[in-house]
């Protein structure tokens, strides 16, 4: 009998991004993984590949996440760059 899946690990990868409006955060959903143990492993897969070896290895963050539960409810507001 296997044990049902309630909570899953998001593996996600966030760095400041210089460009012609400035400076903002850049950030990549990675994966998802069925435990914290496989989204650690893949960031040790990871960390040293083009992109990832030019930032410290805590721009990688895991997210533990409910299955079926809302996590972001209060909506959102959009910001526009001008030159």
């Amino acid at each position: 009998m296997s044990i049902p899946l309630t909570d899953v690990f998001l593996l996600w990868h966030t760095h400041n991004l210089n460009d012609d409006f400035g400076t903002h955060e850049e950030t990549k959903l990675i994966g998802v993984f069925s435990s914290e143990k496989k989204a650690s492993e893949a960031i040790e897969q990871l960390k040293c590949k083009e992109g990832f070896r030019d930032f410290p290895v805590s721009c990688f963050e895991i997210s533990r996440m409910k299955i079926d539960q809302t996590n972001w409810a209060d909506g959102f507001f959009v910001a526009r760059w001008t030159e």
